[in-house]
């Protein structure tokens, strides 16, 4: 009987060393937890996304703007999971999300929670929630990290952060106003960015669908250097995007092609077969010496825990 133990052991052993080392590994196993009877149906654009992601924790990105289209994944990604593996690796971490709207910030807020109180979680990381302030806006750890959320507008006094992110400021039909980008951009100067705990080694990501050339991403891109990402519905020409994965560096090309939908839509175009053919997914292309030896060696273990 010992045999299967060990055997057990062993591959949950090298799963857990995954997902605390892969945030897309990681993203993708949250998707699961909170979307149990859904098919987690990745694509390149999310590797694009984890893998900048990972760079900010690292500290290698303290300014990285993602412009990509609704229903990508990219709430769940930046709000829910990237929270998360920042608390584990860091339980001590500040880190305030900001949305357009109160009722979607503690939405992705409970999300993030459950995740952090989950058991495969407690398994993989010694973070732990303190008991005294498990809040929908905000909720703390026992090393005194947190997570605060908020709308944009929202009263700030008192509150610092070492991680801002903010994902969709703006309702499109708020995009529209003067006054509404006026106000989302006013607000982000005088009261978001003095939040940060360091100017200097702060971080701040932003995440949105572009929606008028004065939209806070517009805004933030006259003030100070970004990385950004590109992600367009449909590429109208050649784009090379470059990240790091578990499988080294890969570079993902996008021409003429539409970015994959929410994980999701894969079971719902089982019932649309028109739509199945509209989706169009690219390989990553390898990028360096060695990659292939990589992927051969932890495949199995990545696409078992993706879903593939």
């Amino acid at each position: 009987m010992s045999t299967p133990t060990v055997a057990g052991d062993t591959v949950w052993s090298e799963c857990a060393a995954l997902l605390r080392d892969d945030f897309a590994s990681f993203a993708a196993c949250c998707f699961r937890e909170l979307n149990p009877r859904t098919r987690f149906a990745t694509n390149w654009h999310v590797e694009v996304m984890t893998g900048k992601l990972a760079a900010v924790r690292e500290g290698r990105i303290r300014r990285l703007l993602v412009s990509v289209p609704p229903r990508h994944l990219k709430s769940h990604v930046a709000s829910v999971s990237f929270p998360a593996w920042c608390l584990g690796h860091d339980p001590s971490a500040q880190i305030l999300c900001v949305s357009y709207a109160q009722d979607l910030a503690d939405k992705l807020s409970r999300d993030c929670r459950r995740i952090v109180a989950s058991d495969r979680y407690q398994r993989l990381f010694p973070t732990r929630l303190s008991p005294r302030h498990q809040a929908v806006p905000e909720f703390e750890t026992t090393a005194q990290g947190c997570r605060i959320a908020t709308s944009v507008g929202g009263v700030l006094t008192g509150r610092g952060a070492d991680i801002i992110i903010i994902d969709d400021p703006l309702k499109p039909e708020e995009a529209l106003s003067q006054a509404q980008r006026r106000a989302a951009n006013e607000w982000y100067d005088h009261t978001l960015y003095s939040r940060l705990n360091d100017k200097l080694t702060g971080t701040i990501v932003l995440i949105m669908h572009r929606l008028h050339e004065d939209d806070l991403a517009g805004h933030v891109l006259t003030q100070e250097p970004w990385e950004v990402v590109r992600l367009p519905a449909i590429a109208d020409e050649d784009e090379l995007h470059r990240a790091a994965t578990v499988f080294g560096l890969q570079s993902f090309g996008q021409s003429g092609r539409r970015l994959a939908p929410r994980a999701r839509a894969a079971r719902d175009a089982r019932a649309d077969p028109p739509h199945t053919r509209r989706i169009q997914f690219r390989r990553p292309i390898p990028a360096g010496p060695g990659t292939a030896g990589r992927r051969h060696g932890q495949g199995r273990v990545v696409q078992k825990l993706r879903g593939q």
